[in-house]
């Protein structure tokens, strides 16, 4: 399978390492795909690994991650085409945080909408599917906790589209819970927020979420 990574921070090169331990081939996608930490990336990951523009990410994947900071989003699809992910899952990693000065995070989106709702908007003939969003990008890929696996939690509106993705996160050693469309990432994104409150409280941020049952 061919993969594009819409992004180059920590969240897509962790996700990029790990498609392509699973043999896939993956393409990053940058505004600036001559920059150096881009082609480092490429260059260490050898012939499965590719870096280009957003659109040619975009053109060049079966399945496309993501992995954008919020205030980026929009420019990033804008810049990839829609058209080029028509079809196509999409897998949703962003958070809609906003970073006041002097002051913590916060989400600038909640209640009736959310980030996964304003992107599948954005990508309307595309799957798009939220998940990996509620955990650091150290623990995204493989996570090793004392208890066992941590659950991720997903939404979209594709059942097909979620299975694949639920596929992939087993994969990764993720069980995966749906909750339904994805009018769900209404909760998981503050589910995020509450993740980032306790690193900020504790100090740490080797934590994830669990769904307990009876």
């Amino acid at each position: 399978m061919k993969v594009g990574i819409l992004g180059t921070g920590d969240v897509g090169r962790t996700l990029g390492y790990g498609f392509i331990g699973l043999g896939y081939e993956v393409k990053m996608g940058s505004r600036k795909p001559g920059k150096k930490e881009v082609k480092d990336w490429a260059s260490k990951n050898g012939p499965c690994s590719s870096s280009g523009t957003y659109a040619e990410a975009a053109a060049f994947s079966e399945l496309a991650v993501l992995a954008i900071p919020w205030s980026g989003a929009e420019n990033a699809i804008k810049l990839a085409g829609p058209k080029n992910l028509a079809g196509k899952v999409v897998i949703d990693v962003t958070n809609p945080l906003v970073f006041p000065s002097n002051a913590p995070p916060g989400l600038v989106l909640g209640h009736t909408d959310s980030a996964g709702e304003q992107i599948q908007r954005w990508l309307p003939e595309a799957c798009v599917v939220k998940a990996f969003n509620i955990v650091g990008f150290a623990h995204m890929v493989n996570p090793q906790f004392p208890c066992g696996p941590p659950d991720m939690f997903i939404c979209g509106n594709d059942v097909r589209a979620k299975k694949k993705v639920t596929e992939i996160l087993k994969s990764f050693g993720w069980p995966a819970i749906d909750i339904g469309g994805i009018e769900g990432a209404r909760f998981i994104e503050p589910l995020a927020m509450l993740w980032i409150i306790y690193g900020n409280l504790s100090g740490s941020w080797n934590h994830a979420f669990k769904l307990l049952r009876k």
